[in-house]
């Protein structure tokens, strides 16, 4: 059985996830850990559960999901792994804090340890989460599937009666109405969704009452 942490980190309120399982493995999605602090309850929560950090997992490339990946890298040795469409967003990180929160970047941005693309799984304790495409907010945005736990990790592809902007200059809306109606509508009802921001939600209830989903059936 998977256990899920959430953190709420930085300015935008972005959730950094820390899945583990029995074995005590464990992989953090999306780390937004803006501040030495942020992160050392991180690593406190890995420590004190006894963890094992196998994977460092990226939905997509913005800053507000990814400027906790050097402390990570500093102090767990993991290095990220997102799809190689993000590279320009996260190879950039510094420059898009700055006009959003009105500071530098609080750390470096650390080498990939691999891309990730739709016949990726990634693996850790007894588990595996299915890697799927959903570009929309962004050229490589990505989701987490685990279909044996019935949940899914969807960054900012969908949230809680919503989804994610498609306002940006990476991002899309024809591409992300394709990645809702291929992808987040294909998820069984009962699948537990843990979107990048805001609660969690379930299929059911997103498929019968999110406008953004409802018009697409």
């Amino acid at each position: 059985m998977l256990k899920v942490k959430r953190f709420v980190c930085n300015p935008l309120q972005e959730n950094t996830y820390v899945v583990s399982d029995e074995t005590l493995d464990c992989v953090i999605i999306d780390c937004g850990a803006f501040s030495e602090t942020e992160a050392k309850a991180i690593v406190g929560y890995i420590e004190e559960n006894h963890l094992k950090p196998r994977h460092l997992i990226c939905t997509h490339g913005h800053f507000d999901h990814v400027m906790g990946n050097g402390f990570m890298y500093e102090m767990l040795g993991l290095k990220p792994e997102y799809s190689e469409l993000e590279q320009p967003l996260i190879g950039h990180v510094p420059p898009f804090i700055a006009p959003f929160l009105g500071t530098v970047s609080p750390d470096s941005v650390p080498p990939a340890q691999c891309y990730l693309d739709k016949d990726s799984i990634i693996t850790f304790g007894s588990h595996r989460f299915e890697v799927q495409q959903t570009p929309g907010h962004s050229a490589g945005s990505l989701i987490f599937y685990c279909k044996e736990e019935k949940m899914a990790f969807s960054g900012d592809t969908l949230f809680r009666m919503s989804i994610g902007r498609t306002d940006f200059p990476e991002s899309d809306s024809v591409d992300m109405e394709q990645s809702l109606r291929n992808v987040i509508l294909q998820l069984p009802d009962d699948t537990v969704v843990y979107p990048g921001h805001g609660p969690e939600t379930i299929m059911l209830e997103e498929r019968q009452y999110n406008p953004y989903l409802s018009y697409l059936k």
